[in-house]
């Protein structure tokens, strides 16, 4: 991964002629088109012998400024995770910390201005390299800055706590080092980063390294002032640290401590010197790179990104048939999410279809709103945005949808109606068109008897919200045909979505055992555990959201519906607690806040009836781990999938579960369950 170092004429500033100066210009190439940029033990020394050179070109040459940029669309990607992996000793994990800080402090240590020229994805150590830079100019279709550590199980070490709220302010450093890291890596675009002080200028991508040196060259002859804010009080600076502490208790509750080792870091950041605090910092990455939740974040990290390359079990993708329209049988919120996922993503015409008039009108509605909302976040140009609206439909007559590729049905789960959905379709559409399902947790084989060619017909099942969780689950029946699941594969991969191969089973995985852990905790309640101490019981487990709060923002009549199937199915193991449907039948009530129990509910006001002998919350953990283990197993066992990592891929990307526990499998090796229920590992 070389990193090339030119010298380039600035264009004179306005007013000026002739040159303003030569300026020294670091590319960082990562020589494969298909990597990223990132920054290990090779690529970090020779990083450090172009800023000697660039010194150097300095002295000699009388160079006016240094400048950093990147290749593609990666400006540098952050540290190489598979060498931290490697390291074993905190002594070698010390030394990777303080090699980060002697490299990239060289860039605030030239004796002339330098400029970071973000041209694309920074992350981690990527961002750090620009926040040593004096100033730093960001291409507005730049999707990817942030600081990521927290999420896997570190601290931004190469100087991200330090130059951060020094540069923005804490409470942008907070923002994005602990918020936006612990919800699910959220990143900043290009003009977020400028509005929120982290860039000092924004420029469009087709001319933006022309652009960024015009403006190095208007910096340097003093006809742009950069305006930085004056440094926060220390009130400030605590309001911003609470906060993250608030946010990491509500995501891992304590369960993790890389994000209160950031927090920590971002405190003293305030009172501490640069070299001081870069010191705290190696001490930190020297504790955290030996942690097994680093361990555990970095096996589940690269599973992620593993299947969002290269699905596991997926037939040729050369097989897949092309898709240039999409037919979704159904109007309502979840066929209209689908809808608008489709059209943004596949940009292709999209016609949704329902037997109410004024339901189709309403689903054509949400979409082309959704297409308002992506222009006004600036995710589409305005041409983009007339194109998709007109590029979306809707009818009550579903022959509508004779012409489609890909049909996809999304009406209200029950089976028969499904049926009799499929059964209305078929005729309609062309041979070679892929009849897809959406169901959560109905038989799809059941769906496709009913079908004269059921080779076609593939589940196809996503989750709430569509377009933030990014997983779909590829349901593959007896029947269905290579070419439906390809083309289901494809499709998957246009959307952006990570596509797991499961077999036809009840509830697939993500709701099957997400529902055995449910079904173990409204056992508790049933018992007399208090509401509070049932939620609180599974704060070890870091999961973003407790689980009346997960369960009412799912829907409790659809948490009925998913037990109901699996009771029906499992009766040894599933059941439906007569408090569920209490609380259905009374509108599904809010229980809990993040703050806890609400009042005017839960079982103190008579909602549920309740038995009398209560469970610890560390009895409830145990029970819910040895559920956990136990449906694993059975869901290994019959195959559903083909092996634990397609099971931690689901839950992860399903669920949001944290990847410092490593997904569920290697949770539950590590405290015991595995061995405990099934007398053996899942690794």
């Amino acid at each position: 991964m070389p990193v090339h170092v030119r010298t380039l004429d600035l264009p004179a500033a306005a007013g000026g002629s002739g040159s303003a100066g030569r300026v020294a210009l670091l590319t960082l190439d990562p020589g494969d088109p298909r990597r990223p940029f990132v920054l290990g033990p090779d690529t970090l020394p020779e990083l450090g012998r172009a800023v000697e050179e660039a010194e150097r070109l300095v002295r000699d040459e009388g160079l006016v400024a240094v400048g950093v940029t990147g290749v593609g669309g990666v400006f540098c990607a952050g540290a190489d995770l598979k060498s931290v992996a490697g390291v074993t000793t905190r002594e070698d994990a010390v030394a990777t910390a303080e090699l980060g800080h002697r490299v990239l402090g060289r860039f605030a240590d030239l004796p002339v201005p330098t400029f970071a020229y973000v041209n694309g994805l920074a992350l981690g150590g990527g961002l750090e390299t620009a926040l040593h830079c004096t100033h730093r100019t960001v291409s507005d279709q730049v999707r990817g800055l942030g600081l990521p550590e927290a999420h896997l199980g570190l601290v931004p070490g190469w100087g991200g706590t330090y130059l951060l709220p020094h540069l923005a302010g804490p409470d942008v450093a907070v923002r994005v080092a602990i918020e936006n890291a612990l919800a699910g890596n959220k990143t900043l675009t290009g003009p977020q980063a400028h509005e929120a002080g982290i860039a000092d200028a924004v420029f469009a991508s087709a001319d933006f390294l022309v652009q960024s040196l015009r403006w190095t060259a208007a910096v340097l002859a003093g006809q742009v002032r950069v305006e930085r804010p004056g440094p926060a009080d220390e009130a400030a600076w605590e309001a911003a640290v609470a906060r993250g502490r608030a946010v990491a208790d509500a995501r891992v509750h304590g369960a993790a401590p890389a994000p209160y080792r950031t927090l920590d870091l971002l405190a003293a950041a305030r009172a501490n010197d640069r070299a001081t605090h870069f010191a705290a910092e190696e001490a930190a990455l020297g504790d955290l790179i030996l942690s097994g939740e680093l361990r555990a974040g970095l096996y589940a990290f690269d599973l992620v990104q593993r299947y969002a390359r290269k699905p596991a079990g997926a037939p040729d993708p050369d097989l897949a048939r092309d898709v240039t329209s999409v037919g979704v049988v159904g109007a309502g919120l979840m066929a209209s999410q689908l809808a608008l996922l489709f059209l943004h993503r596949l940009q292709v015409p999209v016609i949704l279809t329902d037997v109410s008039a004024d339901r189709v009108e309403k689903g054509v509605a949400f979409v082309r709103d959704g297409v308002q909302d992506l222009l006004r976040k600036g995710r589409i140009t305005q041409d983009t945005a007339n194109r998709l609206t007109a590029s979306v439909s809707g009818s009550v007559d579903t022959s509508a949808l004779s012409g489609c590729d890909f049909v996809i049905e999304a009406v209200f789960e029950e089976l028969s109606v499904k049926q009799d959905v499929l059964r209305e379709l078929e005729p309609l559409l062309r041979p070679d068109a892929v009849i897809a399902t959406n169901t959560s947790s109905l038989p799809v084989t059941a769906m496709a008897s009913v079908l004269e060619h059921p080779g076609r017909f593939v589940g196809f099942h996503f989750f709430n919200p569509v377009a933030v969780l990014p997983l779909v689950e590829v349901v593959r029946t007896a029947t269905t045909d290579d070419a439906a699941l390809a083309t289901a594969f494809a499709v998957g991969k246009r959307l952006k979505k990570t596509c797991v191969l499961v077999r036809d089973a009840p509830a697939f995985v993500v709701n099957r055992i997400s529902t055995r852990m449910f079904d173990e905790v409204v056992r508790a309640l049933d018992a007399g555990t208090p509401l509070l101490e049932v939620e609180r019981s599974l704060d070890p487990l870091g999961l973003p959201m407790s689980p009346f709060r997960l369960a009412h923002f799912v829907g409790p009549a659809v948490m009925l519906h998913v037990h109901e199937t699996l009771a029906d199915a499992f009766p040894d193991r599933y059941r439906v607690s007569e408090n569920l449907r209490r609380w259905v039948e009374a509108g599904g009530p809010a229980l809990v806040t993040p703050k806890g129990p609400l009042a005017g509910t839960g079982a103190a006001d008579g909602l549920f009836q309740v038995g009398t002998e209560p469970l610890t919350a560390e009895q409830v953990l145990h029970r819910v781990q040895d559920a956990l283990a136990d449906e694993v197993r059975h869901v290994l066992d019959e195959g559903v999938v083909a092996g634990p990592e397609d099971v931690d891929v689901c839950l992860v990307l399903g669920t949001g579960h944290p990847l410092f526990t490593g997904g569920i499998t290697p949770y539950l090796d590590r405290v015991g369950a595995s061995e405990r229920v099934t007398g053996r590992r899942f690794h």
